[in-house]
């Protein structure tokens, strides 16, 4: 019997405003590059997974300025070459800081399917948890954005001094909710830190594809909005 969903927070339960890949296109543009914005939604989808990765075997906070900015780099590279654009570093380094200026003062938007389906859980008396890789200001954003009340805890690498996918911010989660592994669900967007991260401590893993980028996957079950969580929580 499931007793707990425990959510991922960026692209799963949020987005930024005005969305990754609006400033990324505008960019693009200025560089010279049309991209239209489905492709290139994709292409920052798939170059997280390959970030992500990077970030399971080394952690970005681990790393000195200088190889933080080469791993950005990459990122826009590949960001890039998955749209189509063969990007050298100068190249990547211009695109770098002019998202660095856009981004400036930008908000999170929750997506429109989070607040029903965190109510859906409410109303079915199920523990609602929040674990997250962002280590400032979690708590102040899910206030502003009304949802920490629907919420039971939230854990950041601060509190678990540990990022996903490391066990000890998932079984911190399971001590705070109170219940087993095996009565909670983990909804996350990224394979490594979210459905090996849940799975290797027992906690069944759901993925959310929201671009519909990984209709191939099987490892764990799909879902490509929150409205479909409803038939695993029986």
């Amino acid at each position: 019997m499931i007793k707990a969903v425990f959510f991922d927070w960026f692209s799963t339960l949020a987005d930024y405003d005005p969305p990754r890949a609006q400033l990324q296109a505008q960019v693009l543009r200025e560089l010279g590059f049309n991209v239209d914005l489905t492709s290139l939604q994709r292409a920052l989808i798939l170059a997280d997974k390959d970030l992500y990765a990077e970030f399971a075997e080394s952690s970005l906070e681990d790393r000195t300025p200088e190889a933080r900015m080469q791993t950005f780099v990459r990122h826009q590279q590949g960001i890039m070459a998955k749209a189509g654009i063969n990007a050298d570093t100068v190249l990547a380094e211009k695109a770098i800081t002019r998202l660095r200026e856009l981004n400036a003062g930008r908000r999170f938007a929750l997506y429109d399917d989070v607040i029903p389906t965190v109510r859906m859980l409410k109303e079915r008396r199920l523990t609602i948890g929040l674990l997250t890789n962002i280590r400032r200001g979690i708590h102040e954003i899910c206030q502003e954005l009304e949802l920490e009340p629907y919420l039971d805890f939230i854990i950041s690498p601060a509190e678990a001094g540990a990022d996903k996918p490391n066990p000890a911010i998932f079984q911190l989660a399971l001590d705070r909710g109170g219940v087993e592994a095996g009565e909670t669900i983990y909804v996350g967007d990224q394979y490594l830190q979210d459905v090996v991260g849940a799975r290797n401590v027992g906690i069944t893993p759901i993925l959310i594809d929201r671009y519909d980028v990984s209709p191939e996957f099987t490892d764990a079950p799909r879902i490509l909005d929150l409205s479909e969580l409803a038939p695993y929580l029986e």
